[in-house]
């Protein structure tokens, strides 16, 4: 963090410029937010400010998953987000590159201050490092059984995963659904059987199919199997 400088020769020796003032107010204010930060409290909306090293970074968390207590799925973001400046610039520190990882809630510091901007690796201008100290939060497939009488009741057939990459839950989730081409509404009398992607649960972990170590279009005919027995 660059230090203010503090006492230009054009005003009286001993005061602050406008312009020092404010850093120095900003310092303060900083030092006050982590003194007395905001306690997160799993399942709200806002942003949650992680540390990462040295570091104080803003991060969304993931809807429905961000229940905790352990484990909880965020995506570190610009700290002057939603601005589109702060896009671009995300976009080459690397903060849009990142998708969903699995965050200690040990590392939460707390609800995101804007103090605390002057804190993440953009504000000292360094991309994050290759290494954040979070894995990759999973994805999932979710078959499910919906009654077709427009209740929407069911259930949830199968769920396969974790798929550590987008491209592999894509994958089977298109050798499903061409499974089920024109069979929806058959392969179960009164139900309507579709596939499903979303974020993979892990606090659901035992309810899951490991997709890797069967074809998945095999692990959902052994499913419907199971029901119609």
């Amino acid at each position: 963090m660059k230090r203010p400088f503090l006492g230009r020769s054009n005003h009286t020796p001993g005061t602050l410029s406008p312009e020092d003032q404010a850093v120095v107010d900003q310092v303060r204010t900083m030092l006050t937010a982590l003194r007395n930060p905001q306690p997160w409290t799993p399942g709200s909306a806002q942003d949650i400010a992680v540390r990462i090293g040295p570091f104080v970074e803003r991060a969304h968390t993931r809807p429905g998953d961000d229940h905790g207590p352990d484990l909880i799925a965020v995506a570190l973001i610009h700290p002057d987000t939603p601005h589109a400046a702060a896009y671009l610039h995300g976009r080459q520190l690397g903060y849009t590159e990142r998708g969903w990882l699995r965050c200690e809630t040990t590392a939460i510091l707390g609800f995101w201050q804007p103090s605390y901007a002057m804190l993440t690796h953009a504000a000292a201008g360094l991309p994050l490092p290759d290494d954040v100290g979070m894995d990759p939060a999973h994805y999932a497939l979710y078959l499910e059984a919906r009654k077709r009488d427009d209740s929407h009741d069911g259930f949830t057939l199968l769920r396969l995963g974790p798929y550590t990459q987008t491209r592999h839950a894509q994958q089977d989730y298109d050798r499903l659904t061409a499974a089920l081409d024109g069979r929806e509404t058959t392969v179960m009398p009164g139900f309507r059987v579709s596939a499903r992607y979303a974020p993979f649960d892990v606090s659901d972990h035992q309810l899951f199919a490991d997709p890797h170590e069967a074809d998945a279009v095999a692990l959902l005919n052994t499913a419907l199997e199971a029901v119609r027995a």
